[in-house]
């Protein structure tokens, strides 16, 4: 199953989430589940002994009645440990057995809340039912003088549905933590999902950027390789010059493929001839801004922007073209601070950075993915991107890209 697929199927699956236990089966113990378990048993031999206690005092039963009693109400809670297993049919062969030995009650208390916690409502409905109408026979055949049929029926139908209530809200409980755990699960998949998709679209993008780069240098190299081929007889130093052209040209050709390995076109997608930006650009691009109403200042410390490489010049202006978008998003009419600095051997630094927005704004909902086309960019050209909230409340993007000396 593909995540796509999964990301599908995740609301249906949590319709009615299962909680461990609903489907039985033959899953260890824990030590939270022993340390329950444990307690169950000593409270249902508790009650146990106390009905003992009580069958004990009244005269009129026999020693061999008693005796009777003691054996079935160990039996009882002894089969307390298979519970998790087998709730509903425990809590049943409990319910039959309390109608004529009251010394099982306890261990009923404890199998009623079993089968509520673990089983959906109407298996435990049914089961309330059944004990519920077992109920009057246990004090019809063995009653207390001390308390009438009708007092100890409604006492102990009481303790039934408080149990069983008790039970119910912690299976609610526990779904609901089940399925914040699953949508928790869900939610994170879904980011996972999103960010894999804008990288894919981001590497998309930049692929489509270098094959109109790399269609530029291959024309501009069979154009040249055309003119040798046609005027052989040409003199040496024009073919020396086109010569050199054909070299540079594969070279950066060359240079331009290596950026984009591993970076798939999508499929029938087919862009124009565009014209692609540079170093050289970036004042077009704060005039740009300065005319959308943007106050940018900017510090340009590159003596020439026209040497800049073509791939790392594009990319530090996409790098600045993306900050100053968010800062005009996020930061609307607070003045923004452009920095370039670097040269051939020592790389080009960028770096983008805005203070804290004045004043009341409507603050536009990001999704943050075209940062994170930003630092594939930085990846694929061989440098590095740093971003994030400044201790004035402010926002800075800084980028380093490299340039070879040569």
């Amino acid at each position: 199953m593909t995540r796509t697929e999964y990301r599908w199927l995740l609301p249906s699956a949590m319709a009615d989430p299962e909680l461990p236990g609903d489907r039985g089966g033959r899953s260890r113990r824990t030590v939270r589940d022993w340390v329950v378990d444990i307690h169950a048993f000593v409270c249902a031999v508790l009650v146990g002994m106390l009905a003992v206690t009580a069958i004990d005092a009244d005269r009129t039963t026999s020693d061999g009645v008693v005796f009777v009693d003691c054996l079935v109400g160990a039996a009882a809670c002894c089969a307390l440990w298979v519970r998790r297993r087998w709730p509903v049919g425990v809590a049943v062969g409990l319910a039959l057995v309390c109608a004529v030995e009251p010394v099982a009650a306890g261990a009923l208390l404890v199998a009623l809340f079993s089968v509520a916690v673990h089983r959906p409502f109407r298996p435990a409905a049914g089961v309330l039912a059944l004990t519920a109408a077992l109920s009057p026979v246990q004090p019809y055949l063995r009653p207390d003088p001390e308390t009438s049929l009708v007092e100890s029926v409604s006492v102990s139908l009481l303790l039934y549905l408080l149990v069983l209530s008790w039970g119910m809200v912690v299976r609610s409980r526990r779904q609901l933590v089940a399925t914040l755990r699953e949508r928790a699960r869900r939610a994170e998949t879904e980011a996972e999902l999103r960010a894999e998709q804008a990288q894919r679209l981001a590497r998309e993008a930049i692929a489509r950027e270098m094959h109109d780069v790399l269609a530029h240098r291959l024309t501009l190299l069979s154009v040249h390789a055309g003119a040798l081929e046609f005027r052989p007889d040409a003199p040496k130093a024009e073919v020396a010059r086109a010569a050199g052209v054909i070299r540079d040209s594969a070279h950066e050709a060359l240079q331009d493929l290596r950026e984009i390995i591993g970076v798939l076109r999508g499929p029938g997608e087919s862009d124009g001839d565009r014209p692609q930006p540079t170093l050289a650009t970036l004042d077009s691009l704060i005039a740009e801004s300065r005319l959308a109403g943007m106050k940018v200042s900017v510090d340009n410390r590159v003596t020439d922007p026209a040497a800049t490489p073509a791939a790392t010049g594009r990319t530090a202006y996409r790098i600045a073209q993306e900050a100053l978008t968010n800062a005009r998003k996020h930061a609307p009419g607070a003045e923004v601070e452009v920095g370039v600095a670097g040269g051939p051997g020592e790389g080009l630094t960028v770096e983008v950075r805005n203070p804290a927005p004045e004043g009341p704004f409507e603050r536009v909902p990001g999704s943050g993915q075209g940062l994170i086309g930003l630092r594939e960019r930085a990846a694929l050209a061989g440098g590095r991107i740093d971003h994030g909230p400044q201790p004035d409340g402010g926002f800075a993007v800084r980028a380093w890209l490299p340039w070879p000396s040569s």
